[in-house]
């Protein structure tokens, strides 16, 4: 019997196996998790000839160093520092080849929070209502753990020159070198109850704390007043809601949050602007720029013209690659 491949786990801190969420699961009660940075979760997908929805790695801060027992083929995306395979660097955002037994390390660039490792194939691990994303409050999910290893759907033989033994390919997908700093919004659903007090979240910046989570972050900063009084009734919020409780902080919800709130709403991040959300670091000054509905979509649309781009120019350069290294 075939041993199924593994990547074996040799370092690791938070870093678990996830995708882009359990889509089923807020109609159960359950928060819809998933990887934090959307588009780069997707893109390491598609560099990886995998399908979106693959599971992938994601690392928090500390990054992972792990070796695969079968040839392997991965793709290293959001805030990375530069790959290495057995010492060697290698770009990010590009399909990498690995041998069976090569170590590879990926650690987390200042330029972000999380980085992503997609493997052809994606893992072959638990899921809850069609999804391996973990959910905290549940305590289900799969985390990598140092000296274990994590199972893998399939192998994949080297997509090397068969003369030079070099990587061929190279996408030269566009990355930004740092996490951008201006969040866009559009208003939320109590935006109409802080009157004046709303253009506060536009005028000032916020300083992101340490209590950043897959569940939310808090910002510090001048906080917007309702000009109406009453209890706000617990109902569902958005991921990307910005929340005003009492205090001097606004709560941001992210993809773990519940799925009910009890906070006025003043504003919600675009989904571009949550991916963004994803890679901030404690510490790090940002600040909220209003935008429509319209302009939000028209960025979400083209963004994901982006990744189908890249999907389509992964897929051709395997079957060329297939076609001529056959035999």
């Amino acid at each position: 019997m075939t041993e199924r491949p593994r990547l074996l786990v040799d370092a690791a801190r938070a870093c678990v196996v996830t995708d882009l969420g359990r889509t089923a699961g807020p109609a159960r009660g359950l928060a819809i998790n998933g990887a934090l940075d959307q588009f780069a979760a997707r893109a390491a997908n598609a560099l990886a000839a995998n399908v979106p929805n693959d599971p992938l790695l994601e690392a928090t801060g500390f990054g992972v160093t792990f070796r695969p027992t079968h040839d392997v083929l991965i793709a290293v995306t959001g805030a990375p520092a530069q790959p290495s395979i057995d010492g060697r660097p290698h770009p990010a955002w590009s399909p990498l080849s690995v041998r069976a037994g090569q170590t590879v390390h990926v650690g987390v660039s200042e330029a972000g929070l999380r980085a992503y490792v997609a493997v052809h194939g994606g893992f072959a691990v638990p899921s809850l209502l069609g999804s391996v994303a973990p959910d905290s409050m549940i305590g289900f999910g799969t985390e990598a753990v140092p000296g274990t290893g994590l199972p893998l759907l399939r192998s994949r033989p080297p997509l090397v020159n068969p003369v030079f033994g070099a990587t061929i390919f190279h996408f030269g997908v566009p990355r930004q070198p740092r996490v951008p700093t201006v969040l866009d919004v559009i208003d939320g659903p109590d935006a109409g109850e802080f009157g004046d007090e709303l253009e506060k979240l536009f005028a000032s910046p916020y300083c992101v704390t340490p209590r950043i989570n897959h569940v939310g972050m808090r910002v510090a900063g001048p906080v917007p007043q309702r000009s109406v009084t009453g209890e706000v009734l617990s109902r569902g919020v958005p991921v990307g809601a910005i929340e005003a409780p009492a205090g001097d902080e606004l709560l941001v919800l992210m993809r773990g949050r519940g799925i009910t709130a009890g906070y006025p709403v003043l504003a919600v991040l675009t989904s571009a602007a949550q991916d963004v959300a994803g890679q901030l670091r404690p510490g790090q000054r940002i600040r909220f720029r209003r935008t429509t509905a319209a302009a939000a979509t028209a960025v979400h649309l083209e963004r994901r013209r982006q990744l189908d781009r890249i999907a389509t120019r992964a897929r051709s350069a395997f079957a060329a690659h297939a076609f001529f290294t056959k035999g």
